[in-house]
């Protein structure tokens, strides 16, 4: 996965909206202000962050090397994840909808239908 195929992923979710709140290196994708994920622009690999189930996300870390404590977040609920080739893209996305997932549930319930979502 590539920065360009990342960015129209998660483009592609109802709701979302990119903006770059820090500075011109990190991308930020979110539904409302909440965040879901965080890309830097400068890696190479590529290499971004996702809010996980805590949980999951110590499980994931023990089980691919590409999972680490998210970078300048909570490390209880946000994974980094370098999109170095050791996993399917099917599988960065499954990471990238989980995070999306989190974030869509933690809107008030006004905001989570797919028509509220709509047209943000």
């Amino acid at each position: 996965m590539n920065i360009e195929e990342l960015r129209e992923y998660c483009l592609g979710k109802k709701g979302v909206e990119e903006s770059f709140p820090f500075d011109e290196t990190v991308l930020v994708f979110k539904v409302r202000t909440k965040i879901f994920l965080l890309v830097s622009l400068d890696s190479e690999p590529l290499r971004f962050n996702v809010k996980c189930d805590p949980e999951k996300a110590i499980e994931l870390r023990e089980r691919h090397s590409c999972v680490l404590p998210g970078y300048h977040m909570n490390k209880k609920h946000w994974n980094s994840i370098i999109a170095d080739g050791s996993v399917s893209d099917k599988l960065l996305k499954d990471w990238i909808d989980h995070s999306y997932g989190l974030i869509q549930e933690s809107l008030p319930k006004n905001y989570r239908s797919s028509q509220s979502l709509e047209g943000l």
